[in-house]
């Protein structure tokens, strides 16, 4: 099983690790790591970006009913932009999980709820009412601000990567309130 090889990377001291006479970890230990390492950013990543494409592709586009706009991008983009972000915040989320940040409730369930937000967003503005549409984006940005809080105190880098996320959710919103 797959989870079963997912580790989370240590903060032990070197000292602890099996080392050669000079007490530098072996060469196989560091590519048996990295190995790991690579499992499970691939599997952090994809899993996010396959319920991605999953979402728009279970449920139709609509007809049209009223002229598109011209500032509207095109559906294949905003399925593009959508799972590049969503891989973006994944990618954030791993590099906080390598340093022992999901640990705290409160990181892992924001990460949670904007993974399931995203995924919500598209059967409800294809489906339901717009404003509910509106409402989830918002909200979807407001949650991926905080991501980006809480992640920048266990790691800056993974910080800085959600900032395009929330300006890709900032948008979605316009694109709600644009389609009412």
């Amino acid at each position: 099983m797959e989870e079963q090889n997912l580790r989370q990377r240590s903060t032990a001291p070197a000292a602890a690790s099996p080392a050669t006479n000079d007490g530098k970890p072996t060469r196989d230990k560091k590519l048996i790591m990295a190995r790991r390492g690579l499992r499970s950013l691939s599997v952090a990543i994809s899993v996010p970006l396959l319920l991605s494409l999953l979402s728009f592709s279970l449920y139709p586009q609509p007809p049209a009913t009223k002229p598109r706009l011209s500032w509207l991008p095109p559906a294949w983009v905003m399925h593009t932009v959508t799972a590049f972000t969503a891989c973006l915040m994944a990618l954030a989320a791993w590099l906080v999980w390598a340093d022992g940040g999901m640990q705290s409730p409160a990181v892992a369930s924001l990460y949670a709820a904007q993974l399931a937000l995203g995924l919500a967003w598209a059967p409800m503005v294809r489906a339901g009412p717009a404003i509910a549409g509106i409402g989830i984006a918002a909200t979807m940005a407001a949650v991926q601000a905080g991501c980006s809080r809480c992640f920048r105190r266990v790691n800056p880098v993974a910080g800085d990567l959600v900032v395009p996320c929330i300006a890709w959710a900032a948008f979605m919103t316009a694109v709600s309130y644009a389609m009412m």
